[in-house]
């Protein structure tokens, strides 16, 4: 079975290793092309957009796709209505392999959002020197800020409007505890921003915030688009597509 996988996360790749290593399917991964230098699954890789809902449809269609697995990003929430809307009208099946989010433990200080502009808005007023770990492409919502210093962590240097005092380190996760309780303390952070994108790789920094008493501000995940069933990880999706194709 030809089985497209919209990847670009770390489940995406770790399912196209297990589906590549036993020869359960002939996998295709597709990456938006929003990092320079992504790390590429085995198999057959394409870059690029498909041309919306439609042009994603006519593509399973002309290459006999079998099975979709949407492993995008959490807040990747535009390619995967259409890949809810492709695999409806090329009557492919569809499933969603999403990471489970991040639960507030015991002394953590957070305070959830519903967007970027509003988690801009608040942390504004928690603090004064702010973490900011959402993505190079959300910068503008925080453009407007000039009584706060940011310190911006993203894998690619950032584009177009940011905000005015700013400092940038580009890495990438997994991340450690101790570098993160070093990187709070030298730059004297007293609010950090996240997205709920959930998984190990970049939860250090919300231990090392709780420790320090430091506010998170979180933007909740969009939902999944309705009727699409979730996996919560490679194997989940995996034991999902062996089952559909018997």
């Amino acid at each position: 079975m030809h089985v497209l996988i919209l990847g670009g996360t770390t489940e995406g790749r770790r399912l196209a290793e297990t589906l590549h290593a036993d020869g359960t399917a002939h996998v295709t991964s597709s990456l938006a092309g929003r990092v320079a230098t992504p790390r590429m699954p085995p198999g057959e890789v394409r870059v690029g957009g498909f041309g919306g809902a439609p042009g994603l449809a006519r593509w399973l269609r002309e290459h006999e796709v079998g099975a979709v697995i949407d492993a995008t990003h959490p807040f990747a929430g535009t390619i995967s209505f259409n890949a809810a809307l492709a695999a409806a009208e090329a009557h492919v099946p569809l499933l969603a392999l999403r990471r489970p989010g991040w639960a507030p433990a015991d002394g953590d200080d957070w305070h959830p959002v519903g967007s970027l502009e509003e988690a801009a808005d608040r942390a504004a007023e928690l603090g004064s020197r702010v973490f900011l770990t959402t993505g190079r492409m959300g910068l503008a919502s925080f453009a407007h800020i000039r009584d706060a210093w940011f310190l911006v962590r993203s894998v690619d240097a950032p584009e177009g409007a940011c905000p005015p005092r700013m400092d940038v380190l580009l890495d990438r996760g997994p991340f450690t505890l101790d570098g993160e309780r070093e990187l709070l303390r030298r730059h004297r952070i007293d609010v950090l921003v996240t997205k709920d994108s959930g998984g190990a790789a970049t939860a250090p920094k919300l231990t090392a915030a709780r420790e320090a008493g430091v506010p998170v501000v979180i933007v909740r995940r969009p939902p999944v688009p309705d009727g699409v069933p979730v996996a919560a990880g490679p194997e989940e999706a995996a034991d999902w597509l062996r089952a559909y194709s018997g």
